[in-house]
């Protein structure tokens, strides 16, 4: 199966894969995503002072919502019942910016690699929404699946 897609029929057509058949097992995925800005907007938002609020605090609040909702913005994907959504956002100053981890579990049929690459893509877009009247040329990037574990595919890990 490595190699093929699982949501295109032989014909072309999309299809949601059937998970029933597949054994339930604890699935966990790591994603990040990282947002690059001018050294002083990194330094007002860690301040607390940007003018929407608690920059930090609302992108965390708003990955673990779109963790929560991915069936609903990606097509194809399952709705399943999440055991475990963490976001963390730590400051690199090398960047300058914020460097955005979302970590996903579940013990289910199907792995939860989308949601927690939508958890980070979801906070970083915060991010940037939250600090864009300080810093319109912020940049979103690397947002990707750093691991995974569980499920018949078995484990990945990202090289650095």
């Amino acid at each position: 199966m490595a190699g093929t897609l699982t949501h295109i029929g032989t014909s072309g057509e999309a299809h949601m894969v059937d998970v029933g058949d597949k054994a339930e097992t604890t699935r966990t995925a790591i994603a990040e995503g990282c947002v690059v800005m001018r050294a002083e907007t990194l330094a007002l938002i860690l301040s607390g002072n940007a003018k929407k609020g608690d920059v930090l605090g609302t992108a965390r609040i708003a990955g673990i919502m779109a963790a929560k909702r991915t069936h609903e913005l990606v097509p194809l994907c399952h709705p399943i019942l999440l055991t475990k959504v963490t976001v963390d956002i730590e400051p690199d100053e090398t960047l300058p910016g914020l460097r955005v981890t979302a970590l996903a579990r579940v013990t289910g049929k199907t792995g939860v690699e989308m949601e927690a690459l939508t958890a980070a893509s979801v906070a970083c877009l915060t991010i940037y929404d939250m600090a864009k009247a300080a810093d319109r040329g912020m940049v979103i990037s690397g947002i990707r699946l750093v691991e995974k574990t569980g499920g018949k595919s078995g484990d990945y890990k990202a090289a650095d």
